[in-house]
């Protein structure tokens, strides 16, 4: 995982510093966004993206809760005003995650596993979805091959729960070549 981070973010580093500039020069604010997740066992990091929403988004989750469009513990709407123009088409080839290449290098992530919780999340886990813990979080992993933010709740930790119990190194390989695909379809982001 640490080798393929680092030669991953060495390779993409032009690519990175044009995001980076892109963001920056469209409205100002940081380039990159860090949040609180859940990992491996229950330990929190800071995990790191670009930035794809306006400066005050956490702010203004509140007023937008009522509108989600999943069930379960997770917030995501099809049309998020929060969104930027240049955010919106990061999300949509998931180019915002590549600074996960950091987590990844740091140990605190994965190249694949299950989707890194945010602690609100995590303490809604019914006692089965806490199973998704028992792993590192992952770059990507099976739900992101298999519908990503068209997923219900439901479906989303079914996936994430047979990779935990059915891990394999060749599984890391075939889900690692199926994000190719994923990413440049664009499809299942938002």
């Amino acid at each position: 995982d640490r080798f393929m981070a680092a030669l991953a973010l060495l390779l993409l580093l032009p690519v990175l510093v044009a995001i980076a500039a892109a963001i920056k020069l469209a409205d100002k604010g940081p380039a990159l966004f860090t949040q609180t997740r859940v990992g491996k066992d229950g330990h929190t990091f800071k995990i790191y993206k670009f930035r794809t929403m306006v400066v005050d988004a956490e702010a203004r989750l509140a007023k937008l809760m009522p509108a989600n469009d999943l069930d379960g513990v997770l917030f995501k709407l099809r049309r998020d005003p929060r969104i930027t123009p240049i955010g919106a088409k990061l999300r949509k080839y998931s180019l915002d995650e590549f600074p996960q290449f950091i987590n990844v290098l740091k140990g605190e992530m994965s190249l694949v596993g299950p989707r890194p919780a945010l602690p609100a999340e995590a303490e809604k886990y019914a006692d089965h979805v806490r199973r998704r813990l028992v792993v590192k979080p992952g770059l990507t992993g099976m739900w992101q091959v298999n519908g990503r933010s068209d997923l219900s709740w439901d479906e989303s930790v079914r996936l994430d729960l047979r990779y935990v119990e059915n891990w394999s190194f060749a599984l890391d390989l075939q889900i690692l070549w199926k994000t190719v695909s994923v990413l440049l379809r664009g499809s299942g982001a938002y």
